[in-house]
């Protein structure tokens, strides 16, 4: 896996029922290197931090593979790396093969895989249609959110080196399908629970389904 482009975003606001929204999804490539903090990207706009920044999402990454597929869906858009909202666009990103709780060394930092992105309204407004959401869920490749263990900058062409996996987890893709699939796979969440890369209120959830 390389980075391929780093995005950040100016705010952006659009009437979505009647209101005012502002979303920091329109990230644009940047030609300088980003720096992965903690809790976001610095410079990077993050509008509503209930859903995203935090440990756990401090970093979205999306893979440069998936982006054919979406423009023969949505050949009138104005593309450019960063389409997804995604702070770093990878090429070789396959999240078949990526674990949750994989730690990557890429650049300065240190990052381990935490949880696939849920796609919500604003991603819909961007893409000019809310049928995109069931499309992005149906077609089961997210993307993923990264938490940084160790705060450094990133830049094109830096390649993620695989530091350690865990003995017991699942694949992003697999998670991804797990949150949405009506029947859970109990097999798949027993691999799952105990996983601390994945923050504890999904994991509570999942249990209840045990």
């Amino acid at each position: 896996m390389k980075i391929l482009s780093t995005n950040i975003a100016e705010p952006k606001t659009f009437i979505w029922n009647g209101k005012k929204i502002t979303t920091g999804i329109y990230k644009t490539p940047t030609n300088t290197p980003i720096y992965l903090g903690k809790y976001d990207v610095k410079n990077d706009t993050v509008i509503d931090r209930k859903y995203h920044g935090g440990k756990f999402k401090a970093c979205y990454l999306f893979s440069k593979n998936h982006y054919q597929y979406w423009k023969n869906l949505y050949p009138n858009l104005n593309w450019d790396w960063g389409m997804f909202g995604e702070n770093i666009t990878v090429n070789g990103l396959n999240e078949d093969k990526i674990f949750i709780g994989d730690i990557y060394k890429v650049g300065e930092a240190l990052v381990q895989i935490t949880q696939p992105r849920e796609p919500c309204f604003k991603f819909g407004y961007k893409f000019g249609s809310q049928d995109v959401l069931k499309q992005f869920i149906n077609y089961g490749y997210p993307g993923t959110y990264i938490q940084v263990l160790e705060e450094g900058f990133v830049k094109i062409n830096n390649e993620f080196t695989l530091i350690e996996r865990p003995q017991k987890s699942i694949t992003t893709a697999q998670l991804f399908q797990l949150i949405y699939a009506k029947e859970k796979d109990k097999n798949l969440i027993k691999l799952i629970v105990n996983n601390e890369a994945l923050p504890q209120k999904k994991r509570d959830k999942l249990k209840t389904f045990l």
